[in-house]
């Protein structure tokens, strides 16, 4: 050409195309597992790693596990809650002196525990029975060890004698002098019990329950009900204890 140019054919020519850039992606723990590990899923999706997914998998052994032993044994036992029933009461006594704060009393109940258990027997290491009065305990009688058997019903008989000293305030005395005149006191007996358990040759335990037995005594003199008037025609009616939480 006149110039001197070197023949391009027409041809465009630009800047080069710089070769594609390589990303590398480093996979983290939860990306592809552990490798040596299994996964528990949504069980263990706190867990990250193999140690705390080892671990993770042996609490929920020893929970499977010990749930297992638990279920057995009940199937074995059959455990059931010890009964009480107030059967039977006598009050010949109560008087409340305003003078002194004297309360005097003479209270004779009798109380069934009934062990509704077919395989496992009770010692009653400690029976502890007390009475109360408007909130105020005024008495408390300690009975004799035993031992009751499979399906069977023991007799607790408390009596309660004496006087004591109580504070009733104004509201107590007008509740003491509303039931003195319908002849029925409301009294409650509380038991505190310690017992051990039995199955076979093997003792086991030491519980504490506590027994509420709210009641509804007529006042009786020489084996008659000094009123009348009341729902129940003075004669006490069985009553039902609960376990006191």
């Amino acid at each position: 050409m006149a110039n001197g140019q070197p023949h391009l054919n027409g041809a465009f020519y630009g800047p080069s195309i710089p070769p594609p850039s390589k990303s590398y992606h480093r996979p983290s723990r939860g990306d592809g597992g552990c490798g040596c590990c299994g996964c528990l899923g949504c069980l263990c999706n706190c867990c990250c790693g193999c140690i705390v997914n080892l671990i993770c998998q042996i609490i929920i052994t020893v929970v499977i596990v010990v749930g297992i032993v638990v279920f057995l044994l009940w199937l074995i036992f059959r455990p059931n809650l010890l009964q009480f029933h107030a059967v039977d009461a006598s009050l010949t006594q109560f008087n409340f002196s305003t003078a002194n704060n004297n309360l005097h009393y003479n209270l004779a109940l009798n109380i069934t525990a009934r062990n509704p258990n077919r395989r496992i027997g009770i010692y009653y290491d400690d029976v502890e029975v007390s009475a109360f009065y408007e909130s105020q305990r005024f008495s408390t009688v300690n009975l004799s060890q035993f031992y009751q058997g499979h399906k069977n019903t023991s007799l607790l008989s408390p009596t309660f004698v004496g006087q004591h000293m109580i504070l009733l305030g104004t509201d107590g005395i007008s509740s003491f002098n509303s039931e003195k005149s319908s002849g029925i006191f409301k009294i409650d007996v509380k038991l505190n019990l310690r017992v051990r358990f039995k199955f076979g040759f093997v003792k086991f335990g030491h519980y504490k329950p506590k027994i509420n037995c709210p009641l509804k005594v007529p006042l009786t003199s020489n084996g008659t009900s000094s009123s009348s008037s009341s729902s129940s025609n003075g004669v006490f009616e069985t009553t039902k204890c609960s376990y006191d939480l």
